[in-house]
């Protein structure tokens, strides 16, 4: 199946400030939020791809222009509404240091499955509208351009966050370990058995190294043997090892 690469949005003002914007209109990325999506467009620019998908928030919909921008050639973009940040409710707009004093602060950093946000969505439920957003994005992606097809979902910190303890197959009260920065990558390869975490919160690597460029569909043998799914005991050669 096809590999998804996860984009936090770059840094916003809200984000400097200590503000929780959640869903707040308007909310744009600073100065050095949009150099950060520069260079992460500059980094993705040769890595084939085969759609960009966005929450529909602003700042999101910012850094995916940037990443769109740097290529040679366009590419399908898409905004879906299962990627968009976590529904904070009456929490929205606060700032973190006055939240950290509300008795459900606690819970959200111990025992977010447990959280529902007042006036607003529970962490369960961001967590499983986002899982199923991507993995239906994947599976489209896949029945399309074939299993070894590259896409890109730019979403929201904690959305990013459960996805990726998803993938890990760890439980939603662990989330809080994983940490997801503005404009970093992190990428997921799904298959039938298993989805793969192949990096987390990367911010310097070389991504286009990760997928070499793929070969036209009239040039694939369909007697090559296909890239398996299991996890190579010993740990192989990792995300380079060869498939046939």
């Amino acid at each position: 199946m096809a590999t998804v690469l996860l984009v936090r949005h770059g840094r916003t003002s809200a984000n400097t400030a200590g503000i929780l914007a959640g869903r707040s209109p308007g909310v744009e990325l600073d100065d050095f939020g949009r150099t950060q999506a520069g260079t992460l467009g500059e980094r993705m620019a040769a890595v084939p791809l085969a759609t960009l998908v966005s929450s529909p928030l602003r700042r999101c919909r910012q850094t995916l222009q940037a990443l769109v921008s740097a290529r040679a050639e366009p590419v399908p973009t898409a905004v879906d509404a299962g990627l968009i940040e976590c529904g904070y409710g009456d929490w929205t707009g606060k700032s973190l240091k006055e939240l950290s004093k509300e008795k459900l602060w606690t819970t959200v950093q111990q025992q977010p499955s447990a959280v529902r946000f007042p006036g607003g969505e529970a962490m369960t439920e961001m967590a499983a509208r986002a899982v199923g957003a991507v993995r239906t994005w994947d599976q489209k992606v896949t029945e399309t351009h074939g299993g070894d097809a590259v896409w890109v979902a730019v979403s929201h910190g904690d959305v990013i966050k459960a996805i990726l303890a998803d993938a890990l197959g760890t439980h939603l009260d662990t989330f809080q370990r994983i940490m997801v920065n503005p404009a970093s990558v992190s990428v997921v390869r799904y298959t039938d058995t298993r989805p793969y975490v192949v990096t987390m919160n990367s911010s310097g690597s070389d991504l286009a190294a990760m997928f070499p460029p793929r070969k036209p569909a009239a040039k694939r043998s369909r007697r090559s043997r296909p890239a398996s799914d299991d996890a190579p005991v010993g740990g192989g050669l990792g995300s380079q090892e060869p498939t046939a």
